[in-house]
């Protein structure tokens, strides 16, 4: 890896998850790990306590972006962002919902002034955050209303995917109720985010000709149309597009035979339709090194692949690995002339 030009923003996430054991044991294993340089904004305050709960000697230094760099070496720099709060771990506090959304939004700033080269999203808790007023479904959403303000020039359309070592998955509807996913998918919604993958495999990842395989919706794709009709009139008519704009698209494939290893040497990357669909089959061949991307941003975005874990905030227990696999993520899509 070489020298680093600018860090990567960090978000502090849920303060009374597993966030801020994330990074301070990524920042005491950051050699080990091979991590960049990275700067947390958050409370130094709650970072110091939730240190000593840990048994982290961790020095902890107020910083900028501008000069967290120069810091890393010798300390964990925190950008202070909102007020001091109190370590709870384990307990939700929807007073700390302001505080977790001034970081994201900061966070991205920061990307949007070059002052950061991406952003690793900590995991929040949506539920406490929509008893605030907070109306997005998830992290994705709330990253492309940012993303408009910030690049107005920019279209952008978020797109999630998992990136795992053995598997790249991405759905086409994500946070929604199954019983609408129906009637949300559609073939311009497929061809949409079947394009936008393609582009960032190709623009970001370096496939000079992405391999997509798109799932059926329904048992055995559908079987001709006895099985469900959306796989034969709306899915393989998406495909037919794709394959015309010279998208190396497949399918649509029975999503039950789509994952096994032989299965997975066909294709780079598998475009479900639906959220656990294919966020099973990542998670269950990657669950501790998968990351989570977002494509189709202005700007690089990664995060864990697992959720606020609040039985684990605090005790220690808490694993790295996707934590870490993020970090190196993004930072090797954001500078991919120095990775």
């Amino acid at each position: 890896m070489g020298a680093a030009q600018t860090p990567i923003a960090v978000s502090m996430g849920e303060p009374a998850g597993i966030g801020p054991d994330l990074a301070l044991l990524a920042w005491s294993n950051r050699k080990a790990l091979g991590l960049p340089p990275f700067y947390l904004r958050g409370d130094q305050h709650l970072l110091s306590e939730r240190a000593a709960k840990l048994g982290l000697n961790v020095r902890i230094d107020a910083s900028t972006p501008e000069d967290a760099c120069g810091l890393f070496s010798k300390a964990l720099p925190v950008v202070q962002t909102g007020p001091a709060l109190e370590d709870r771990p384990g307990e939700e506090h929807p007073d700390t919902a302001p505080s977790v959304v001034a970081s994201i939004e900061t966070c991205v700033e920061d990307v949007a002034n070059g002052v950061a080269g991406g952003l690793v999203t900590n995991p929040i808790n949506k539920a406490a955050l929509y008893k605030t007023g907070f109306n997005f479904p998830g992290h994705t959403e709330f990253l492309g209303s940012l993303a408009a303000v910030h690049w107005p020039q920019e279209r952008a359309r978020p797109v999630m995917m998992i990136a795992g070592p053995e598997l790249m998955v991405v759905p086409a509807t994500i946070h929604i109720p199954l019983k609408d996913v129906p009637t949300a998918l559609t073939e311009n919604l497929i061809v949409e985010t079947a394009e936008i993958t393609a582009a960032d495999l190709k623009n970001r990842f370096g496939y000079s000709n992405p391999r997509l395989a798109l799932c059926g919706l329904n048992p055995h794709a559908g079987e001709n149309g006895t099985m469900g009709t959306e796989d034969r009139d709306v899915i393989a008519p998406a495909i037919k597009r794709l394959n015309e704009m010279g998208i190396a698209a497949t399918g649509p494939h029975p999503a039950d035979t789509l994952f096994h290893p032989p299965a997975r040497t066909q294709y780079d990357c598998v475009i479900g339709m639906y959220h656990d669909q294919v966020l099973v089959p990542a998670k269950t061949i990657g669950f501790d090194d998968s990351v989570n991307v977002t494509l189709g941003l202005p700007f690089v975005r990664t995060s864990p692949d697992h959720g606020t874990a609040y039985s684990l905030a605090g005790t220690g227990e808490a694993r790295i690995d996707s934590f870490a696999a993020a970090l190196r993520m993004a930072y090797a899509l954001a500078n991919p002339d120095q990775y």
